[in-house]
């Protein structure tokens, strides 16, 4: 079993869950438990310098052992997981020489992995998978992309005759929650520019997100008794629906791909004197974005004409902006890690990330950071798999991406 299979299973042990419910900072205390084993293990490679930030965030630096100076390049990945699928008690189930058909997962559930549902298997007959036993996620995402950070970081130490200039390595928590870089001190993670190892099936590469939003619908009712109700209730959950009603059908996760952007009903919480609808509001374009927040308050407006001002109230918060702006500029570091794939003998499969990464608010605060595969699949629930070649070959692409850069002239 190779290093980097043998270092994932030991960090899915880790419940790293995060917490949207908390105000602790990270968010769950199971990821400074996991950080604390990330410099126990950084320092035990020779990297004197990992710590473990107050905020739950670890930093270290491998420095340079070439005489010339080259840019110096990051790599970093998130130590959470997601906060809608139990990350506790994981039980990786390894698929060896897999055969095309379908895997069990839980027998006593009746839980398969179907290439049926899941065509993306039909990719990998006779490569060696690891999987879920059906009651948890893997936590591929993220913590494929730290095992294979840490194993590009192993080989170099271990064969100081492979040239390479400074790298800083950097594991963030709650990113999952769109905390992840609350408190990441660019200046001190030291790089001319970084790449996240957070994407998905192998040989992906993106540098363009989503501009994503929050919003949060208050739709306040009127409670009475219901034996003397008529005419005088206002039943928030029910006029909630108006609201609901107000949005595109065809413009919603499970309508739309690519390019298309969409809104998303994530959770409805009410009773009948309130009701609060929590929307996630996401677009690849800046224009249409702010089309789309405008058209909630437009909503809102039209509907409080109906049942009455401040009846319907919408609150907007700005998660994270597309990072294809600042990355365009410094193009290179995409042409880098297209090459450095190529030369791992895959092809690229350049697309946009449907989602968020640490790399969006990082490129906007000065760090250019597009993202890099893991080789992971249907991250956040039951049936997420991963093969273990394409995590070896993550680990050839960082590696390949930090000898293009010790290339430089």
């Amino acid at each position: 079993m190779s290093n980097v299979v043998q270092r994932f299973l030991r960090y899915v042990q880790f419940d790293t869950q995060s917490s949207e419910t908390t105000q602790a900072v990270p968010s769950t205390p199971g990821q400074l438990e996991f950080g604390r084993l990330l410099i126990d293990e950084l320092h035990e490679l020779g990297i004197n310098d990992a710590y473990l930030s107050e905020y739950g965030v670890v930093y270290a630096t491998l420095p340079s052992n070439m005489d010339k100076e080259v840019p110096i390049v990051g790599f970093i990945a998130h130590m959470d997981t997601s906060p809608d699928m139990a990350g506790a008690n994981v039980s990786p189930q390894m698929v060896p020489n897999y055969d095309g058909g379908d895997i069990t997962l839980n027998t006593d559930h009746n839980i398969v992995l179907s290439p049926k549902d899941f065509p993306s298997l039909n990719e990998y007959v006779g490569k060696d998978l690891i999987t879920t036993d059906g009651t948890t996620l893997l936590g591929a995402d993220d913590k494929a992309g730290i095992a294979e950070i840490m194993t590009a970081l192993e080989y170099l130490i271990s064969h100081p005759d492979v040239p390479h200039g400074t790298i800083s390595i950097a594991f963030t928590p709650d990113e999952e929650i769109g905390a992840g870089v609350d408190h990441f001190d660019v200046e001190a993670f030291g790089a001319d520019f970084a790449y996240t190892v957070d994407g998905g099936m192998i040989g992906e590469f993106a540098f363009e997100t989503f501009n994503a939003a929050e919003a949060k619908v208050r739709v306040q009712g009127l409670s009475v008794h219901p034996g003397t109700a008529k005419g005088v209730m206002i039943n928030s959950m029910l006029i909630a629906q108006d609201f609901i009603n107000a949005l595109p059908s065809d413009e919603t996760p499970a309508t739309t791909e690519g390019y298309e952007g969409f809104y998303h009903l994530t959770s409805v919480q009410g009773t009948v004197e309130k009701t609060v609808l929590t929307y996630i509001i996401r677009d690849f374009d800046a224009d249409v974005f702010a089309k789309r927040k405008q058209f909630l308050l437009d909503a809102a407006d039209q509907l409080n004409r109906k049942h009455g001002p401040g009846t319907f109230q919408v609150q907007l918060r700005d998660q994270y902006p597309n990072m294809r702006d600042k990355i365009e500029p410094v193009y290179h570091i995409v042409e880098v890690a297209l090459e450095a794939i190529k030369n791992a003998n895959l092809e690229p499969l350049v697309k946009p990330v449907r989602g968020g990464t640490d790399g969006s608010r990082l490129s906007h605060m000065g760090l250019p950071t597009p993202n890099l595969f893991t080789g992971g699949h249907n991250a956040h629930g039951k049936f997420e798999f991963i093969p273990t070649f394409a995590m070896e070959k993550a680990v050839e692409v960082i590696l390949n991406i930090i000898a293009l850069i010790a290339d430089t002239d």
